[in-house]
This record gives C-alpha cells, sequence and structure tokens, in this order.
C-alpha cells in the first residue's frame, strides 16, 4: 500500500498528487490531515505515515509533504525500519530508491511545483533498489544499527 500524508503546508500538493495517483490508477491512502488545519503538527502525520509504512516494510510505502519536506523526514525516520529522504528532483527521487532503499518520500511544497512533483513521485514508484553489493552492504549497516538501538 502506498500511504500519503501532510500537514498544513503540504495539504495543498497532497491533494493535487492524489488527483495525479489516482489519473494513474495508483492505489493510496490518505493518513491525513484529510481538512486543513493551519494549527496542524507535522510530526503527527509524519508518525502515523511511518509507522503504517512499519507495519509491513516488503509491501508499503509512504509519501509525505511538509513545507520543507525535513521535519517530516526527521520524524518518519524515528521509527525502526523506515528510511525516508527529501526528493527535489526526479534524479534525488531515483537515487534514493536505487541506492539507498527508500521506503518514505518527502517533498517540499514550499519548493516544488506540481509537475515537479508528479514527476519526483513518478520516478520514485517506478525505481527499484538496485540490490548492488555496495548499496546493499551499506543498507544492511543502517538495519544493524536500528535492530541495536532503536526500540
Amino acid at each position: 500500500m502506498i500511504y500519503i500524508g501532510s500537514d498544513h503546508r503540504g495539504f495543498k500538493l497532497k491533494e493535487h498528487l492524489k488527483e495525479f495517483l489516482s489519473r494513474q490508477n495508483i492505489d493510496f491512502e490518505d493518513l491525513g490531515n484529510t481538512q486543513f488545519d493551519p494549527e496542524d503538527d507535522y510530526p503527527d502525520f509524519a508518525f502515523k505515515l511511518a509507522e503504517a509504512i512499519a507495519k509491513n516494510l516488503s509491501d508499503n510505502t509512504g509519501i509525505m509533504i511538509c513545507g520543507s519536506g525535513l521535519g517530516m523526514v526527521v520524524a518518519a525516520n524515528k521509527v525502526k525500519g523506515v528510511r525516508a529522504g527529501l526528493a527535489t528532483s526526479d534524479w534525488l527521487a531515483r537515487h534514493g530508491r536505487e541506492n539507498d532503499d527508500l521506503n518514505v518520500l518527502s517533498l517540499a511544497a514550499d519548493m516544488t511545483d506540481e509537475k515537479t512533483s508528479e514527476e519526483i513521485v513518478k520516478t520514485w514508484l517506478e525505481a527499484r533498489f538496485s540490490g548492488e553489493e555496495r548499496h546493499r552492504r551499506r543498507v544492511e549497516k543502517i538495519i544493524a544499527f536500528e535492530q541495536d538501538h532503536l526500540i
């Protein structure tokens, strides 16, 4: 399942991307915020999305949007098994998926227009982890560290 979530600064872009995903016949679930609330807090949605991903790391992915994209990355990466990264270009989206096996994509609504966001999401969804030895070794080190240090 693809989960999508945003705070108030990412709300408009999230709603646009939901329409984009629907046009592409891509199933997703919106984890909020489901209404514009200028007082909401990005960690609430980042944690909710990351916990949903962590329930089934082999099948679940997520797209999260806030103003900078950075706050949500920080929050989501606190959840064991989640590898979230910010992409402001399709190159970063591809690189993050192929080399770092990102399972959560973060977008910066304040810096990324709708067309660019569509390209980033499309690229990220189509890309796959390369499995090259050096990339696999690095991801395995991250997983091992999580096993020893995160609850």
